[in-house]
């Protein structure tokens, strides 16, 4: 084996090297992308959930202001 040879074997396994590399970051983006959009989705379902909550109690304190201004 020449060193042509030995550069050309040293600079392939270099190049599947970094593509596993590259691999292995996509895949750990996409995992943190993944979770992050799990994460965005509990929290929009949280507000929708506490939406009817924060209606319904502007609603009350609206009525009981018109209940205090009615009986003064």
């Amino acid at each position: 084996m020449g060193i042509k040879d030995q550069f050309e074997d040293k600079a392939r396994e270099l190049s599947d090297k970094a593509q596993d590399a590259m691999r292995g970051r996509k895949g750990e983006a996409g995992d943190r992308a993944s979770q992050a959009r799990d994460e965005a989705s509990d929290r929009a379902s949280q507000a929708q959930d506490q939406a009817p909550d924060s209606a319904q109690r502007a609603a009350q304190e609206a009525q009981d202001k018109f209940d205090q201004d009615y009986d003064a």
